[in-house]
This record gives structure tokens, C-alpha cells and sequence, in this order.
């Protein structure tokens, strides 16, 4: 259930109008990250025509996709979900994830496109019942999985991390105009020695580079849920708060206040 809102604060849009896209808050949920809490989500029109451009100007401002919906977090008494993402010219690995990157070096990536596949769908429902079971995603249908990867409008890349001609890893990740956007990854749960979920953020890193772009968003960073504060290891990191991007420093790693 979703009704008309208009975003409270500054428009997201800079020289763009409030009134060429409209807004919709979702029905208050309980929060998949944070315990007690309800979650609000602001989407964007899903009647209006995306484009990658405008989708591109959302991700730079915060928002991110769900198959076809273009949402941001909007919770009225929280703002623990920060929009962060990686510079990526500037990333400095550290002791560890140089050891990841030197141990995976193994491993074959290859582009696939928007294509799904079987294979990939059975090792996605692995990831999820082992990683995130009881989230409300743990019990996916192919057409539910392809939904949420594909849009019809987004460039979509799903890369396929292979060792020996097996599939270990799929990076799910869009293309923007300044950058990637690391849209979902999942990976084999009986490899922990690999840490294939941190090789598969080094890896897009560097696909960032290679693309000639300058970020990599992550989505949200939120410090106080251990499934998604990771995020802040990868330096140096943006974050996105009062419509401008800011360099993450260990200050405000350490003190949430000051977020």
C-alpha cells in the first residue's frame, strides 16, 4: 500500500522539479535490519518512465532498485541507512583484502549479461537460506529471483565468478553514468576460506576502474547491523547525508551522533 508524499527538505533532484516525478511511502514494515524498529520506504513513481539517466541521477542521490521500483529508506524517526559508496580512483586495500584479492586470483569472471540461469538461481537460493534465512527472502521462486535482479529499462551486468568451471559467486551490478552500482552478490556458503563476498566488492572495484568510472555505490551503510556496517573497511568511502556526499572518517564510524 503506497500514497503520494511529497520528500520532506530540499528536492532530490537539483535543477529537476519536484513536480516532474511524484513520490510514494510504503505502509510502515517491520525493519529487516534493525530489531524494534519500523522501515518506511520512498518510491518513485513506478507509473512514470525510468530511464537510465534518471535512474542514474536517483542512485547519485541516495536511492536504489528492486526490480522495476526505485525506492530510498524514509523512515520518519530513524536515519541509520546511509547511502555510501567507494571512490574508487583512491581505493586502498588493506592487510586483508589484499590477502583475499591474492588468494582468489584463481578465479574467472565472465559477463553475462541480464541472462539467468538455473545454475545461478540454485547457488542464489543457497546464499540465501544459509545467509539470510527467516528475512522474508528464503523461499524464492526462478520468477520471484528474476524479478528482482532484471528491469526492463537498467543496464544490468551479472558476472559469474567461476573456479575450475564452477559457479561461486554472481556480482549483480548496474551501470551508470559515473559509476557501478553493486546491486547484489551472492555467493557459495560452504567456501569461507575464499570470502567471496569481500573478492566480489574488490572485484567490481576494480571493474570500476576498468570502465573508466569514478564510483562504486554500495547501498546503504548501517553501522549498527553487522550485515551491512562491513561496508565501512572499503576507504576511502562517501557518505550521503543532507544531499551531499562527505568522506566517511573514523569519527563518525565511531560515534553514530554524529551521523
Amino acid at each position: 500500500m503506497f500514497h503520494l508524499i511529497k520528500p520532506r527538505g530540499k528536492t532530490f533532484f537539483g535543477t529537476m522539479t519536484e513536480q516532474q516525478i511524484r513520490f510514494f511511502a510504503s505502509a510502515p514494515n517491520s525493519c529487516s535490519y534493525l530489531d524494534k524498529r519500523e522501515s518506511v520506504s520512498l518510491f518513485a513513481d513506478p507509473e512514470m518512465p525510468m530511464t537510465p539517466a534518471l535512474y542514474g541521477h536517483l542512485i547519485s542521490h541516495g536511492f536504489r532498485r528492486s526490480g522495476e521500483y526505485v525506492y530510498r529508506p524514509y523512515c520518519p524517526e530513524c536515519e541509520a541507512c546511509i547511502p555510501a559508496r567507494i571512490v574508487a580512483s583512491d581505493f586502498k586495500p588493506n592487510k586483508t583484502q589484499r590477502r583475499v584479492w591474492r588468494k582468489n586470483l584463481d578465479i574467472e569472471v565472465t559477463s553475462v549479461g541480464k541472462h539467468v540461469s538455473e545454475e545461478q538461481f540454485e547457488l542464489y537460493q543457497r546464499y540465501i537460506q544459509s545467509r539470510h534465512a527467516g528475512g522474508g527472502m528464503d523461499d524464492p521462486a526462478l520468477s520471484r529471483y528474476k524479478n528482482f535482479i532484471i528491469s526492463r529499462w537498467c543496464k544490468t551486468d551479472s558476472f559469474e565468478f567461476r573456479l575450475n568451471g564452477q559457479l561461486v559467486a554472481v556480482a549483480v551490478t548496474d551501470v551508470v553514468a559515473d559509476g557501478l552500482s553493486a546491486f547484489y552478490t551472492y555467493f557459495d556458503p560452504d567456501m569461507p576460506e575464499r570470502s567471496l563476498g569481500v573478492y566480489g566488492v574488490l572485484w567490481q572495484i576494480e571493474e570500476t576502474l576498468r570502465q573508466g568510472k569514478s564510483w562504486l555505490y554500495l547501498g546503504y551503510w548501517i553501522k549498527e547491523c553487522i550485515k551491512m556496517s562491513y561496508k565501512a573497511k572499503y576507504r576511502p568511502m562517501q557518505i550521503y547525508r543532507d544531499y551531499q556526499w562527505f568522506d566517511l572518517s573514523d569519527t563518525m564510524i565511531e560515534s553514530s551522533r554524529q551521523l
